[in-house]
């Protein structure tokens, strides 16, 4: 799956990486950032953050809880 956010200047994929089966976290987060320097958010052009199948349920978990919170509050 690929996210693009702060006007297409950050693209996230987020994907299962099949070369890495074998090691817990195999869960690939990768970030890349498309503009000067001196507005990145993370010091490489791309970042890659592995993590194991139940981080990303944690993490998949807590962005879907704060977005809930976040509608709910709008509909108020």
């Amino acid at each position: 799956m690929t996210i693009h956010l702060l006007d297409n200047s950050l693209t996230i994929d987020i994907f299962f990486e099949v070369k890495d089966k074998e090691f817990e976290d195999n869960v690939c987060v990768r970030m890349v950032e498309d503009c000067p320097d001196d507005e990145r958010l993370f010091r490489a052009g791309e970042t890659n953050v592995y993590l194991t199948p139940q981080e990303a349920c944690q993490l998949a978990q807590a962005l879907q809880a704060a977005a809930r919170c976040s509608l709910e509050v709008q509909d108020e």
